[in-house]
């Protein structure tokens, strides 16, 4: 895509084809499973289960619908309170509101910018003094990094209450040898276009609870009755993924390895061309795993470099070049205006700075040397010129 009187635009984290998608639709089409459900979507399911070592896999029309039903077979319920991550997308916690349920936002660890452990632990502590303890609690692995799971997992089984985990920014990272998104109870991931893999579309749910997932995928088919007729005993969504978009992820699942690499080569690039600026810095990688690197993130210290953020952001708008800050804490969303919020330091928020000091740079896997130089340069111009 060109637009008139600049360069090619570069995109944050643009769809990556590998070709060998073309051949799974070709088959969709020439055998009619167009329809949703099909052959692929029962493939897609092994092959990614197979991948990340879980029990089992159901395909779903999205991520947010995966977190919806694992929401319900946690047992969330009108009232229930469920406490989520603060620093992500709203889609981690608009289906808490889908079950007329409560958030309640854990702050983020400064090492990791995942979930904070001493957050999680005093919310724990609150909840039980006021005695009522949260349902689930959904764990979100930012930007390609697993949370710290060992501790956060410790708090919960303590009090006995399942973990979601919410990677669907972190397919192909790992957190101490096991596949991210295989932690907790229920594991999500996104095919939401701009994840490292994609489906245009879709989501997957995946636990070692086979039992559960059976639940899940009556319900993700519009909780039909084994009757002739139509019959329905509860209430149900069209939640499946489509046999077309099966085939995608099919190809897609094939080269992810070599999307990860890309991913990650991107970031060695930025870091190595910008660690001599001072106020510059990158997300670090814990030592508990290796991230996909999703997106490469880093916080501007405007004190330390002269230029903020957003001066950054808008540098890169005027040469055609996508850039946004880091997600806006749900705790700050007007929406959630009124929930509970833990923080990591008592006399600090850690996501409201991340959010004040943070960018997302351009980081797909299709990105050439040039449009990565594009990116450096006009950062450094920005910088130079303070």
């Amino acid at each position: 895509m060109f637009v008139l009187g600049k360069s090619k635009r570069i995109y944050l984290s643009s769809p990556h084809m590998s070709g060998n998608e073309l051949n799974y639709i070709a088959e969709a089409f020439s055998t009619n499973w167009i329809a949703p459900l099909g052959p692929h979507v029962d493939a897609f399911e092994s092959e990614l289960a197979d991948y990340v070592g879980a029990g089992g896999a159901l395909a779903l029309s999205s991520g947010t619908a995966a977190i919806h039903l694992a929401l319900r077979l946690a047992g969330v319920s009108p009232g229930d309170v469920v406490f989520c991550s603060s620093l992500t997308f709203i889609a981690s916690a608009n289906p808490v509101l889908y079950q007329a349920a409560r958030p309640v936002f854990i702050d983020s660890d400064p090492e990791n910018w995942n979930m904070s452990t001493a957050a999680l632990e005093q919310a724990f502590s609150a909840a039980e003094e006021r005695g009522k303890l949260p349902r689930a609690v959904v764990v979100v692995n930012l930007y390609g990094q697993s949370a710290d799971f060992t501790p956060l997992l410790k708090i919960c089984g303590r009090y006995n209450v399942p973990v979601i985990e919410d990677a669907a920014e972190s397919l192909g990272a790992t957190y101490k040898g096991r596949a991210s998104g295989t932690l907790g109870k229920f594991g999500i991931y996104s095919f939401n276009g701009n994840k490292i893999v994609t489906t245009s579309g879709g989501g997957m749910l995946v636990s070692d609870d086979l039992e559960a997932l059976e639940k899940a995928r009556f319900w993700s088919t519009q909780a039909r009755d084994p009757a002739r007729h139509y019959q329905h005993s509860e209430i149900g969504f069209n939640y499946r993924l489509s046999n077309v978009l099966a085939a995608i992820g099919r190809g897609q699942l094939k080269v992810l390895d070599d999307r990860v690499r890309a991913r990650r080569a991107v970031f060695s690039r930025y870091y190595e061309a910008l660690l001599e600026y001072d106020g510059l810095e990158f997300m670090p990688e814990a030592p508990y795993g290796q991230s996909s690197r999703w997106l490469t993130a880093l916080q501007v210290d405007q004190d330390r470099c002269g230029v903020s953020a957003a001066d950054i952001i808008d540098a890169l708008a005027e040469r055609n070049i996508e850039a946004r800050p880091v997600w806006k804490p749900l705790h700050l969303q007007p929406l959630f205006k009124d929930c509970l919020y833990y923080t990591h330091e008592t006399d600090g928020d850690v996501s409201a700075k991340l959010f004040e000091k943070g960018l997302c740079l351009p980081s797909g896997s299709n990105m050439d040397s040039d449009e990565v130089d594009r990116v450096i340069n006009c950062i450094k111009e920005c910088l130079n010129n303070r």
